[in-house]
Protein backbone atom coordinates (compact mmCIF):
# COMPACT_ATOMS: atom_id res chain seq x y z
CA UNK A 1 0.00 0.00 0.00
CA UNK A 2 1.27 3.46 -0.92
CA UNK A 3 1.56 5.78 2.06
CA UNK A 4 0.64 9.37 1.25
CA UNK A 5 1.76 12.19 3.53
CA UNK A 6 3.29 15.64 3.23
CA UNK A 7 7.07 15.96 3.20
CA UNK A 8 9.47 15.67 4.89
CA UNK A 9 9.09 11.93 5.33
CA UNK A 10 10.56 9.87 8.12
CA UNK A 11 10.19 6.26 9.16
CA UNK A 12 8.97 5.02 12.53
CA UNK A 13 7.77 1.72 13.95
CA UNK A 14 4.21 3.09 14.21
CA UNK A 15 1.60 1.21 12.22
CA UNK A 16 -2.16 1.37 11.75
CA UNK A 17 -2.87 -1.17 14.47
CA UNK A 18 -0.83 0.75 17.06
CA UNK A 19 -2.59 4.00 16.16
CA UNK A 20 -6.00 2.35 16.47
CA UNK A 21 -5.04 0.85 19.84
CA UNK A 22 -4.01 4.31 21.06
CA UNK A 23 -7.42 5.65 20.08
CA UNK A 24 -9.12 2.78 21.90
CA UNK A 25 -7.08 3.51 25.04
CA UNK A 26 -8.01 7.20 24.78
CA UNK A 27 -11.69 6.27 24.61
CA UNK A 28 -11.57 4.28 27.87
CA UNK A 29 -12.32 7.23 30.23
CA UNK A 30 -15.43 8.21 28.24
CA UNK A 31 -16.53 4.58 28.03
CA UNK A 32 -16.11 4.01 31.78
CA UNK A 33 -18.05 7.19 32.47
CA UNK A 34 -20.88 6.08 30.17
CA UNK A 35 -21.12 2.84 32.15
CA UNK A 36 -21.31 4.82 35.41
CA UNK A 37 -24.10 7.04 34.09
CA UNK A 38 -26.11 4.72 31.83
CA UNK A 39 -25.29 1.33 33.30
CA UNK A 40 -25.25 -1.93 31.39
CA UNK A 41 -27.20 -0.47 28.45
CA UNK A 42 -24.07 1.44 27.38
CA UNK A 43 -22.01 -1.76 27.41
CA UNK A 44 -24.62 -3.73 25.47
CA UNK A 45 -25.01 -1.01 22.84
CA UNK A 46 -21.26 -0.68 22.37
CA UNK A 47 -20.72 -4.43 22.10
CA UNK A 48 -23.55 -4.66 19.57
CA UNK A 49 -22.01 -1.91 17.46
CA UNK A 50 -18.48 -3.31 17.68
CA UNK A 51 -19.48 -6.91 16.91
CA UNK A 52 -21.68 -5.77 14.02
CA UNK A 53 -18.96 -3.57 12.52
CA UNK A 54 -16.32 -6.29 12.80
CA UNK A 55 -18.67 -8.90 11.30
CA UNK A 56 -19.72 -6.73 8.36
CA UNK A 57 -16.13 -5.78 7.55
CA UNK A 58 -15.04 -9.42 7.80
CA UNK A 59 -17.92 -10.63 5.62
CA UNK A 60 -17.38 -7.97 2.94
CA UNK A 61 -13.61 -8.55 2.90
CA UNK A 62 -13.96 -12.32 2.66
CA UNK A 63 -16.90 -12.81 0.31
CA UNK A 64 -16.94 -9.64 -1.79
CA UNK A 65 -13.32 -8.51 -1.89
CA UNK A 66 -11.93 -12.07 -1.63
CA UNK A 67 -9.30 -10.66 0.72
CA UNK A 68 -7.56 -13.34 2.73
CA UNK A 69 -5.65 -10.79 4.85
CA UNK A 70 -8.86 -9.65 6.58
CA UNK A 71 -8.73 -5.93 7.22
CA UNK A 72 -10.33 -6.39 10.66
CA UNK A 73 -6.82 -7.07 11.99
CA UNK A 74 -6.04 -3.34 11.96
CA UNK A 75 -8.76 -2.73 14.63
CA UNK A 76 -10.31 0.12 12.62
CA UNK A 77 -13.69 -1.66 12.58
CA UNK A 78 -13.60 -1.75 16.38
CA UNK A 79 -12.96 2.00 16.47
CA UNK A 80 -15.89 2.58 14.12
CA UNK A 81 -18.18 0.51 16.33
CA UNK A 82 -17.13 2.29 19.52
CA UNK A 83 -17.46 5.76 18.00
CA UNK A 84 -20.82 4.90 16.47
CA UNK A 85 -22.15 3.74 19.83
CA UNK A 86 -20.77 6.90 21.45
CA UNK A 87 -23.03 8.92 19.14
CA UNK A 88 -26.23 7.05 20.04
CA UNK A 89 -28.82 7.52 22.81
CA UNK A 90 -29.12 4.79 25.41
CA UNK A 91 -32.76 4.21 24.44
CA UNK A 92 -32.01 3.21 20.83
CA UNK A 93 -33.16 -0.35 19.94
CA UNK A 94 -30.30 -2.74 19.22
CA UNK A 95 -31.57 -3.60 15.74
CA UNK A 96 -31.11 0.04 14.79
CA UNK A 97 -27.55 -0.11 16.12
CA UNK A 98 -26.92 -3.04 13.76
CA UNK A 99 -28.36 -1.11 10.81
CA UNK A 100 -26.15 1.87 11.65
CA UNK A 101 -23.13 -0.44 11.77
CA UNK A 102 -23.99 -1.89 8.35
CA UNK A 103 -24.26 1.59 6.83
CA UNK A 104 -21.04 2.73 8.50
CA UNK A 105 -18.97 -0.25 7.33
CA UNK A 106 -20.75 -1.41 4.18
CA UNK A 107 -21.55 1.96 2.61
CA UNK A 108 -19.27 4.58 4.12
CA UNK A 109 -16.10 2.47 4.33
CA UNK A 110 -15.93 -0.75 2.33
CA UNK A 111 -17.77 0.53 -0.75
CA UNK A 112 -14.91 3.01 -1.21
CA UNK A 113 -12.29 0.29 -0.89
CA UNK A 114 -11.74 0.04 2.85
CA UNK A 115 -9.56 1.89 5.34
CA UNK A 116 -7.70 4.83 3.82
CA UNK A 117 -9.96 5.01 0.78
CA UNK A 118 -13.17 6.22 2.40
CA UNK A 119 -14.10 9.87 1.92
CA UNK A 120 -16.44 10.27 4.87
CA UNK A 121 -16.09 9.30 8.52
CA UNK A 122 -17.87 5.90 8.71
CA UNK A 123 -19.22 6.26 12.25
CA UNK A 124 -20.75 9.65 11.45
CA UNK A 125 -22.33 8.37 8.25
CA UNK A 126 -23.96 5.61 10.29
CA UNK A 127 -25.09 8.10 12.89
CA UNK A 128 -26.55 10.58 10.37
CA UNK A 129 -28.30 7.74 8.50
CA UNK A 130 -30.01 6.67 11.72
CA UNK A 131 -30.87 10.28 12.59
CA UNK A 132 -32.54 10.87 9.21
CA UNK A 133 -34.22 7.46 9.12
CA UNK A 134 -35.36 7.23 12.75
CA UNK A 135 -35.46 10.84 14.05
CA UNK A 136 -37.77 10.11 16.99
CA UNK A 137 -35.61 7.27 18.34
CA UNK A 138 -32.37 9.17 17.75
CA UNK A 139 -33.58 12.23 19.66
CA UNK A 140 -35.05 10.46 22.69
CA UNK A 141 -32.80 10.94 25.70
CA UNK A 142 -33.06 9.58 29.21
CA UNK A 143 -33.13 12.25 31.89
CA UNK A 144 -30.07 11.96 34.13
CA UNK A 145 -30.90 12.92 37.71
CA UNK A 146 -27.52 12.13 39.21
CA UNK A 147 -24.52 9.98 38.35
CA UNK A 148 -25.74 6.45 37.82
CA UNK A 149 -29.38 7.44 38.25
CA UNK A 150 -31.47 7.46 35.08
CA UNK A 151 -34.98 8.84 35.22
CA UNK A 152 -37.63 6.77 33.48
CA UNK A 153 -38.86 9.87 31.70
CA UNK A 154 -37.15 11.54 28.79
CA UNK A 155 -35.65 14.99 28.63
CA UNK A 156 -33.96 17.29 26.14
CA UNK A 157 -30.22 17.80 25.96
CA UNK A 158 -28.95 21.32 26.78
CA UNK A 159 -28.73 22.17 23.07
CA UNK A 160 -32.18 20.70 22.43
CA UNK A 161 -33.61 22.67 25.33
CA UNK A 162 -32.11 25.89 23.99
CA UNK A 163 -33.40 25.26 20.47
CA UNK A 164 -36.93 24.32 21.61
CA UNK A 165 -37.23 27.22 24.04
CA UNK A 166 -36.03 29.89 21.62
CA UNK A 167 -38.33 28.58 18.89
CA UNK A 168 -41.22 28.84 21.35
CA UNK A 169 -40.44 32.51 22.00
CA UNK A 170 -38.53 32.22 25.28
CA UNK A 171 -35.19 33.85 26.09
CA UNK A 172 -32.21 32.09 27.61
CA UNK A 173 -32.78 33.77 30.97
CA UNK A 174 -36.14 31.97 31.12
CA UNK A 175 -34.59 28.54 30.54
CA UNK A 176 -33.47 26.27 33.37
CA UNK A 177 -30.23 24.99 31.87
CA UNK A 178 -27.81 22.60 33.59
CA UNK A 179 -24.81 24.31 35.13
CA UNK A 180 -21.49 24.46 33.30
CA UNK A 181 -20.10 22.24 36.05
CA UNK A 182 -22.68 19.54 35.30
CA UNK A 183 -21.94 19.85 31.58
CA UNK A 184 -18.19 19.59 32.18
CA UNK A 185 -18.47 16.65 34.54
CA UNK A 186 -21.19 14.88 32.53
CA UNK A 187 -24.17 15.01 34.84
CA UNK A 188 -26.53 15.62 31.88
CA UNK A 189 -28.44 13.61 29.31
CA UNK A 190 -27.06 12.90 25.86
CA UNK A 191 -25.31 10.28 23.77
CA UNK A 192 -23.16 7.65 25.46
CA UNK A 193 -19.76 9.12 24.73
CA UNK A 194 -20.35 12.85 24.50
CA UNK A 195 -21.67 13.85 27.92
CA UNK A 196 -18.43 14.02 29.93
CA UNK A 197 -16.10 16.77 28.77
CA UNK A 198 -13.43 15.88 31.30
CA UNK A 199 -13.32 12.22 30.20
CA UNK A 200 -12.94 13.26 26.55
CA UNK A 201 -10.25 15.81 27.40
CA UNK A 202 -8.27 13.14 29.27
CA UNK A 203 -8.46 10.95 26.17
CA UNK A 204 -7.43 13.86 23.98
CA UNK A 205 -4.39 14.60 26.13
CA UNK A 206 -3.33 10.95 25.79
CA UNK A 207 -3.65 11.14 21.99
CA UNK A 208 -1.56 14.32 21.91
CA UNK A 209 1.10 12.88 24.21
CA UNK A 210 1.42 9.73 22.09
CA UNK A 211 1.41 11.87 18.91
CA UNK A 212 -1.55 9.95 17.59
CA UNK A 213 -3.12 13.29 16.69
CA UNK A 214 -1.86 16.87 16.52
CA UNK A 215 -3.37 19.96 18.12
CA UNK A 216 -4.37 21.62 14.84
CA UNK A 217 -7.84 20.18 14.29
CA UNK A 218 -9.17 20.06 17.90
CA UNK A 219 -7.93 23.58 18.69
CA UNK A 220 -9.21 25.09 15.43
CA UNK A 221 -12.61 23.39 15.79
CA UNK A 222 -13.16 24.44 19.38
CA UNK A 223 -11.53 27.84 18.90
CA UNK A 224 -13.70 28.78 15.91
CA UNK A 225 -16.80 27.57 17.76
CA UNK A 226 -15.89 29.66 20.78
CA UNK A 227 -15.16 32.82 18.77
CA UNK A 228 -18.24 32.69 16.53
CA UNK A 229 -20.65 31.78 19.35
CA UNK A 230 -18.94 34.38 21.55
CA UNK A 231 -19.62 37.11 18.99
CA UNK A 232 -23.27 36.05 18.82
CA UNK A 233 -23.47 35.99 22.62
CA UNK A 234 -22.06 39.52 22.90
CA UNK A 235 -24.51 40.80 20.27
CA UNK A 236 -27.56 39.24 21.97
CA UNK A 237 -27.04 37.16 25.14
CA UNK A 238 -30.77 36.55 25.50
CA UNK A 239 -31.00 34.56 22.25
CA UNK A 240 -27.47 33.17 21.96
CA UNK A 241 -25.88 30.75 24.40
CA UNK A 242 -22.65 31.36 26.25
CA UNK A 243 -19.74 30.02 24.13
CA UNK A 244 -18.72 27.73 27.00
CA UNK A 245 -22.12 26.04 26.73
CA UNK A 246 -21.45 25.32 23.06
CA UNK A 247 -18.04 23.86 23.90
CA UNK A 248 -19.21 21.74 26.84
CA UNK A 249 -22.45 20.36 25.37
CA UNK A 250 -23.42 18.20 22.43
CA UNK A 251 -20.79 16.50 20.32
CA UNK A 252 -18.26 19.36 20.36
CA UNK A 253 -15.52 17.58 22.31
CA UNK A 254 -16.16 14.10 20.90
CA UNK A 255 -16.24 15.47 17.36
CA UNK A 256 -13.22 17.74 17.68
CA UNK A 257 -10.95 15.22 19.39
CA UNK A 258 -11.99 11.82 18.01
CA UNK A 259 -14.14 12.24 14.89
CA UNK A 260 -12.62 15.14 12.97
CA UNK A 261 -9.06 13.85 13.49
CA UNK A 262 -9.69 10.63 11.55
CA UNK A 263 -6.63 10.16 9.32
CA UNK A 264 -8.50 8.97 6.24
CA UNK A 265 -10.96 11.86 6.13
CA UNK A 266 -8.88 14.85 7.29
CA UNK A 267 -6.24 16.96 5.49
CA UNK A 268 -2.55 16.04 5.46
CA UNK A 269 -0.88 19.40 6.09
CA UNK A 270 -0.93 21.54 9.22
CA UNK A 271 -2.44 24.50 7.37
CA UNK A 272 -5.04 22.22 5.80
CA UNK A 273 -5.98 20.83 9.23
CA UNK A 274 -6.50 24.33 10.61
CA UNK A 275 -8.70 25.32 7.66
CA UNK A 276 -10.57 22.03 8.04
CA UNK A 277 -11.12 22.59 11.77
CA UNK A 278 -12.26 26.19 11.35
CA UNK A 279 -14.77 25.08 8.73
CA UNK A 280 -16.17 22.44 11.09
CA UNK A 281 -16.48 24.89 13.98
CA UNK A 282 -18.19 27.59 11.91
CA UNK A 283 -20.65 25.18 10.24
CA UNK A 284 -21.47 23.58 13.60
CA UNK A 285 -22.44 26.91 15.17
CA UNK A 286 -24.41 27.97 12.08
CA UNK A 287 -26.43 24.74 12.17
CA UNK A 288 -26.98 24.99 15.93
CA UNK A 289 -28.20 28.57 15.58
CA UNK A 290 -30.14 28.55 12.30
CA UNK A 291 -30.66 24.87 11.38
CA UNK A 292 -33.51 22.52 12.11
CA UNK A 293 -31.35 20.32 14.36
CA UNK A 294 -30.00 21.52 17.71
CA UNK A 295 -26.67 19.80 17.02
CA UNK A 296 -24.55 20.28 13.90
CA UNK A 297 -21.19 18.64 14.59
CA UNK A 298 -21.85 15.45 12.60
CA UNK A 299 -23.11 17.34 9.56
CA UNK A 300 -20.23 19.83 9.77
CA UNK A 301 -17.58 17.10 9.82
CA UNK A 302 -19.15 15.26 6.88
CA UNK A 303 -19.42 18.49 4.86
CA UNK A 304 -15.76 19.27 5.49
CA UNK A 305 -14.82 15.63 4.73
CA UNK A 306 -16.12 16.26 1.21
CA UNK A 307 -13.82 19.30 0.91
CA UNK A 308 -10.65 17.51 2.04
CA UNK A 309 -9.44 16.70 -1.53
CA UNK A 310 -9.73 20.41 -2.35
CA UNK A 311 -7.99 21.45 0.88
CA UNK A 312 -5.16 18.99 0.15
CA UNK A 313 -4.41 20.90 -3.05
CA UNK A 314 -2.96 23.68 -0.89
CA UNK A 315 0.73 23.00 -1.31
CA UNK A 316 2.93 23.08 1.80
CA UNK A 317 6.12 25.14 1.82
CA UNK A 318 8.83 23.25 -0.01
CA UNK A 319 11.23 21.65 2.49
CA UNK A 320 14.58 23.45 2.28
CA UNK A 321 13.20 26.13 -0.02
CA UNK A 322 13.02 29.84 0.61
Amino acid sequence: MLTVSPSPHYQTDTNTRKLMCNVLIALIPAFVFSIVVFGVSALISMLTAVISCVFFEFAISKWLFKDEEYSIKDCSAIITGVLLSFNLPNTLPLWMVVIGSLVAIGIAKMSFGGLGCNIFNPALVGRVFLLVSFPADMTTWSKVQDYGTIDGTTGATPLGLIKESIMSGKTLSQIDLPSLQDMFLGNIGGSFGEISVIALVIGGIYLLCTRTITWHIPVSVLGSMFILSGIMFVVNPELNANPLIHICSGGAMLGAIFMATDYSTSPMTSLGKIIFGIGIGVITIIIRKFGAYPEGMSFAILIMNALVPLINKIKPHRYGGE
